[in-house]
């Protein structure tokens, strides 16, 4: 219950400077790169809200989900999904988004194997 609680307030307060830098932060680092690495984080941590047990490969998979979601913007479904989603996936394909997800899954390892 207290590994529940701890990744619970971790993820609420990386989704909270996530919404911060969505509503106030408009630079061309911050928000685009930085953003995207926490956004990895957010995910990961929202994750072992309800695995937490030790996941061996739960930042893999969530990277790997990161990618798969940034690859569907290179196909027409990301035009045709419903607002909401459409949104979440977003439009444009970046290879340096997959790179900032890749950071955030080595960030979220190395948190797995130093304090979980």
């Amino acid at each position: 219950m207290k590994k529940r609680l701890i990744c619970a307030g971790i993820f609420a307060a990386v989704l909270g400077i996530e919404v911060l830098i969505a509503l106030f932060v408009h630079d061309a680092f911050v928000r685009p790169y930085f953003g995207d690495v926490l956004a990895v984080v957010c995910v990961y941590f929202f994750a072992r809200i309800f695995l937490p047990e030790k996941p061996r490969y739960l930042s893999i998979f969530v990277t790997a989900f990161a990618f798969v979601v940034e690859l569907v913007q290179l196909t027409p479904l990301s035009e045709i999904l419903p607002s909401p989603l459409s949104i979440i996936v977003g439009g444009t394909f970046d290879f340096a988004d997959l790179a900032c997800y890749l950071v955030g899954g080595v960030i979220c390892f190395l948190i797995d194997k130093k304090f979980f």
